[in-house]
């Protein structure tokens, strides 16, 4: 028997994650790769993609597309239309989770998913059974890796070190020893590599 993915209906699979990426091709933020501009939302979904396949090669359909929708249109919803304090932040992430639920909730029920993998998808998207769902592990270790690798240097720039180092021992609880070892090994800069050693001491 091959190991190899073979989604259930493979058109239907290869339109989702068109749909997924059509949408997120509209974020006027821009990351640069490979020194070009490239929508952000866009490359997130795409390195959350990898990330996944790389801790888990066999990744189940919902999984996979739960990566690839999991940030979905998330510049809809600015930091900035809640208050800026905690309270406001939470607030703000928790509409965020249900609106890339429900958008991509609308785009698996548009390409043909059955309501139950739509159920499941969105399941992994709201992380509704972390820590004890394995896949949700996977997605969150998936998460916190793409934060280490490409987001970390860009907060460090523009947050103090402490906020940094608090941001960094709360990513490090949520991971597993696997994902842990893989955030070890990413080619750090000196102040960012700094943060972190400082964030591990905080942890023991």
């Amino acid at each position: 028997m091959s190991d190899k993915f073979q989604p259930a209906d493979p058109a239907r699979f290869a339109a989702a994650l068109r749909r997924f990426d059509e949408e997120n091709r509209r974020d006027p933020n821009l990351v640069v790769v490979e020194a070009a501009p490239q929508p952000r939302e866009c490359m997130h979904a795409r390195w959350l993609s990898e990330w996944v396949l790389k801790l888990e090669p066999r990744a189940s359909e919902a999984l996979r597309l739960a990566a690839r929708c999991q940030h979905l249109c998330r510049w809809v919803i600015p930091r900035d239309a809640y208050p800026k304090t905690r309270a406001g932040y939470l607030q703000w992430r928790e509409a965020l989770k249900s609106f890339h639920a429900q958008k991509a909730g609308e785009i698996l029920s548009e390409v043909g998913y059955a309501d139950e993998m739509i159920r499941r998808v969105q399941e992994l998207n709201l992380k509704k059974r972390f820590p004890q769902d394995a896949e949700t592990r996977v997605l969150e270790d998936a998460l916190c890796l793409v934060f280490l690798e490409h987001q970390l240097a860009e907060l460090a720039g523009k947050t103090s070190d402490e906020k940094v180092i608090n941001a960094l021992r709360k990513s490090w609880q949520k991971m597993t020893p696997a994902a842990q070892s893989e955030a070890l090994k990413l080619p750090y800069g000196p102040r960012e590599r700094a943060l972190l050693d400082r964030a591990l001491a905080a942890t023991t």
